[in-house]
């Protein structure tokens, strides 16, 4: 995950198991991106101005080991970092009047979230019904 976003944004990891020590960083060393915002349950980049080429070869690793994986819960992981080096993250928020109304709001939110997925997995057919005839 640290390699990740360094790759995502020019730097590297700085890590004593690699032999680095933060006392030591140069500038140099460091990534760059449009804009950073932390927050308590996540971390949210745009932008990163890593090396194009860099950010494809580390998607090509992560569509191999995907590939190769027989755990669901890691494919699934790998999937995530997968969209999250290939700026394909959003944030989708839902609100309502009433608690009843967010409720139906948040199952299709989630449904249309299943169906997304299982296109992206599967693949669509233009048309879809028409398909048939």
């Amino acid at each position: 995950m640290l390699k990740d976003i360094a790759i995502l944004t020019g730097g590297e990891v700085i890590s004593e198991e690699l032999g680095l020590e933060l006392k030591d960083t140069q500038i140099s060393q460091l990534g760059r991106a449009k804009s950073v915002k932390v927050k308590k349950e996540n971390t949210v980049i745009v932008d990163g101005m890593g090396d194009k080429k860099e950010i494809e070869n580390r998607i090509a690793q992560i569509k191999a080991t995907i590939e190769v994986t027989t755990s669901e819960f890691d494919k699934e992981k790998l999937q995530e970092r997968l969209a999250k080096l290939a700026g394909g993250v959003a944030v989708i928020r839902v609100g309502a009047a009433t608690e009843t109304e967010m409720k139906e709001a948040k199952l299709r939110l989630e449904d249309a979230l299943a169906a997304t997925r299982a296109a992206v997995e599967e693949g669509i057919i233009a048309g879809g019904g028409s398909a048939y005839i």
